[in-house]
């Protein structure tokens, strides 16, 4: 055979070879899988590793937002017309939330650690100081009275202190006071009878520059999905509060990191001390952050559902059948029987009775939904907000002359964002993680296309490939005349 021919047959042979090898690789998912274990390995809590540099000591700004409603009827609704509220704010507070005393046991597989946080306020970024004066429901006073509502003498004596010092349903405080804390006359009064009693009341009392407990979390060398999830809070592996083990079981991370290797069927699992519960996120669209592709998930409406609806959450039903209506959740067990209970802003979510009975609700998912993007590959966080609302149950107490004749209702007193968004930094290095996870994954696809252009040289060379030519004794005739 000619060289030029056997050329010819190589380059044929070349490009069945580069798609069979492309077609088999896409189909196989080898690179795609091999960065994936790649990635598993490197993202591990372990002193020198980046992943736990950004664990410890999280390098994107969080900030912290709060918005009060202001009671614009309080008269009317002691005489039973329905609340009227206006939103203020936001006050903004930067968030610092390093993870300290960090100890490592179990021969690496687990971390121990308390996570502080600290909250600057930011003055630019709020509608006004903390001086502000803001009037709603007088929290102290509305526990006191649910506290002692069945003790007739206890009664007697809280109304008639109350009457005298001028205490009512309502207060007027500034945002300071409301969050971080202030004396309370009643609280005061009352450590006469309860010496513990601490009279200092604040929504965010002893919250800043202060940890939510002791925390042991896996460090995913083991098992990469157990990455930064959560194995025990105050020492304990499950909760107390509420009434059946699934709503007491501390379920995944603590909301501030995710596992690598996020796909979009997965349900991401958090604990929230916040919540005094573990609650759960599932896919919900594709987004970009930054130039960063990402998964957007959120909690669906089954995680704040009532039994009716997920019986799953009967559990939270505190005291046992004693349920919300969907999109609120009892938190009084945890709160020192404050009768609190926590929904999404503006009740998103929620059943709209509870919409319906406050007016200046307005419900709005862009603006209060929880939501985490994630980067699937590696499992940072590219952008969240957290949104949660401090309501207050409120009804009349016949003992109470204070309560009027209030409606009983689910009285909203604040709603809090809490959100970040990754750092220009860490997004740089992301994007060049980003473009070689593209350049690996598209790998079979490059010798598709090789294995395609090979073809076409291939066929591109048999059409120019000329016949040889005939011999003199060929183009003699058969039959001589």
């Amino acid at each position: 055979m000619p060289l030029k021919s056997c050329c010819i047959y190589t380059t044929g042979v070349f490009s069945i070879l580069f798609l069979i090898l492309g077609i088999s690789l896409v189909l196989s998912n080898v690179f795609p899988h091999f960065l994936q274990s790649v990635v598993e390995k490197e993202i591990v809590l372990k002193n020198g590793t980046v992943a736990f540099k950004a664990w410890e000591n999280p390098p994107a700004p969080i900030y912290m937002q709060f918005y009060f409603f202001n009671v614009t009827n309080p008269l009317e609704v002691l005489d039973g017309d329905r609340p009227a509220v206006v939103e203020v704010g936001p006050y903004t507070y930067r968030e610092y939330r390093p993870m300290e005393q960090v100890n490592f046991h179990s021969n690496g597989t687990k971390v121990a650690a308390v996570n502080t946080k600290t909250y600057i306020f930011e003055p630019n970024m709020s509608r006004g100081p903390e001086s502000e004066l803001i009037r709603t429901v007088n929290i102290p006073a509305v526990s006191v009275m649910d506290k002692f509502k069945d003790d007739f003498i206890m009664s007697n004596l809280i109304s008639s202190y109350m009457r005298a010092t001028d205490t009512g349903l309502f207060t007027t405080r500034t945002v300071g006071q409301l969050l971080w804390g202030y004396e309370d006359s009643l609280l005061k009064a009352l450590r006469a009878f309860q010496p513990d009693l601490d009279d200092i009341f604040g929504l965010f009392y002893k919250t800043n520059a202060t940890n939510d407990g002791d925390y042991v979390f896996f460090t995913g060398q083991e098992n990469y999905k157990d990455f930064a999830r959560v194995d025990t809070w105050n020492g304990e592996s499950n909760l107390t509060w509420w009434t059946s083990d699934e709503c007491n079981m501390i379920n995944g991370t603590n909301g501030a990191s995710f596992h690598p290797v996020i796909n979009k069927d997965e349900t991401l699992y958090m604990f929230s001390s916040d919540l005094c519960r573990s609650l759960y996120a599932v896919f919900e669209e594709d987004v970009s952050v930054k130039g960063i592709p990402g998964y957007r998930f959120s909690p669906p409406s089954e995680v704040f559902a009532n039994m009716t609806v997920n019986p799953a959450n009967t559990g939270f039903c505190v005291p046992t059948g004693n349920c919300m209506g969907s999109g609120l959740l009892n938190v009084s067990v945890c709160k020192q029987g404050a009768p609190i209970i926590m929904s999404s802003p503006h009740f998103y979510q929620a059943d709209e009775k509870y919409i319906n009975d406050v007016f200046g609700m307005r419900p709005s998912k862009e603006l209060h939904q929880t939501t985490i993007d994630i980067h699937p590959l590696t499992g940072i966080v590219l952008q969240a907000a957290k949104r949660l609302q401090i309501n207050v149950y409120v009804e009349k107490h016949s003992t109470f002359s204070q309560t009027g004749n209030v409606r009983t209702v689910v009285f909203p007193v604040l709603y809090l964002n809490e959100s970040v968004v990754i750092d220009d930094t860490s997004a740089k290095v992301l994007k060049s993680v980003v473009t070689e996870e593209n350049v690996v994954d598209n790998i079979p696809f490059m010798l598709i296309g090789v294995g395609i252009i090979v073809g076409v040289v291939f066929m591109f060379l048999m059409c120019r490939q000329k016949l040889p030519e005939s011999t003199e004794a060929e183009r003699q005739p058969l039959l001589s005349s």
